[in-house]
């Protein structure tokens, strides 16, 4: 069976991907901070599916967590055929009013992370000559947030990688696809410690959801993915409008 390895594997969207990955018959390795968590999961996601399910604990803001998630997705004798790069914080404060560690935190497992990941799954993949990447970037990637500045950045970033690789990674038989999704019912937002109550209500997706349509859209080797027709809508709006005008719409979001 094909292995699957999914970075925040325990909570949110990253859940939500080993179980759908899981459900469609792949076997997993399941990567998170919190060891019991991870266990709970593990014990869960075998006895629904009867996939084979490993855990691996790692704190990917570190040198030590990267490496050793780095060192199995390079494991020739046991290949990872899809990547999935979830694990994510966002923090909702104005820039300057976080410790710059948080801030450097932040860009430490959205961006540091990614790439370490992604260099590990390339080589590997690219000398197989078969494999998949899916990289969770945002909506945010798109659009000046004020409100969260560092994050918007960060996710621009894995936008523009992924959409690089892309480039680069054809005829390898190695796809990458950055997935885009808006705001979602998770528990990402709770973590962050984010008043979300001015978020109209149609704007909210849910993780089942974005993960069958992003995982259909990795499938099909599609660069990037939006989940939703709403923030498709959007992400086109806001890579038409002139950057002025865009920058006048997001001074006066509260969200």
């Amino acid at each position: 069976m094909p292995t699957a390895l999914v970075t925040g594997a325990t909570a949110g969207l990253g859940a939500e991907f080993a179980r759908q990955l899981a459900a469609a018959g792949d076997d997993l390795v399941l990567v998170a901070r919190d060891s019991a968590r991870l266990e709970v999961t593990q014990q869960k996601l075998s006895a629904e599916f009867g996939v084979d399910v490993a855990v691996l604990t790692a704190d990917l803001t570190s040198d030590a967590g990267c490496s050793a998630v780095a060192e199995r997705i390079s494991d020739a004798g046991r290949p990872v055929e899809l990547l999935v790069n979830n694990a994510g914080v966002g923090m909702y404060r104005a820039f300057g009013a976080a410790d710059l560690a948080d801030e450097e935190r932040q860009l430490d497992l959205n961006v540091r992370a990614v790439l370490r990941l992604t260099h590990a799954a390339v080589r590997s993949m690219t000398e197989r000559g078969a494999g998949r990447i899916l990289n969770v970037s945002s909506v945010s990637a798109f659009v000046p947030r004020g409100s969260n500045a560092t994050y918007s950045a960060s996710k621009a970033w894995v936008t523009m990688f992924s959409e690089a690789l892309a480039v680069q990674l054809q005829g390898t038989g190695v796809t990458i696809t950055a997935v885009h999704p808006g705001f979602t019912h998770t528990e990402f937002h709770e973590r962050a410690h984010a008043d979300m109550s001015n978020v109209p209500e149609r704007m909210w997706l849910e993780a089942e959801d974005v993960v069958r349509e992003a995982l259909a859209d990795t499938a099909k080797g599609k660069p990037m993915s939006v989940p939703s027709r709403q923030y498709k809508a959007l992400v086109a709006a806001s890579r038409s409008i002139p950057r002025p005008i865009l920058r006048r719409i997001m001074a006066r979001r509260s969200y």
